[in-house]
């Protein structure tokens, strides 16, 4: 498959992913409509925004930085690879 390079594409497939996440988010607290739904939902993305992060900026800039993911998958090979 070939690399998306079109600024255009790139930023509407950003919005698309933003309005997919909230869509979801919206349906799961329409389905349990309690401020305790909501807050667990906002940390809950607030934690996985903060973990992919970590996994290819922290981790990149900080711990190893001759290394450069591809993806999450390649953040985990790496980091429960033991190092030698």
């Amino acid at each position: 498959m070939k690399d998306l390079t079109n600024p255009f594409w790139i930023k509407l497939k950003g919005v698309l992913f933003l309005v997919i996440g909230l869509a979801a988010a919206l349906l799961v607290f329409l389905d349990n409509p309690k401020w305790q739904t909501a807050v667990l939902l906002a940390v809950a993305i607030w934690s996985c925004c903060r973990f992919y992060y970590f996994a290819f900026y922290v981790i990149e800039k900080y711990v190893d930085p001759s290394y450069k993911f591809s993806g999450l998958i390649a953040f985990a090979q790496y980091f429960f690879q033991r190092r030698k």
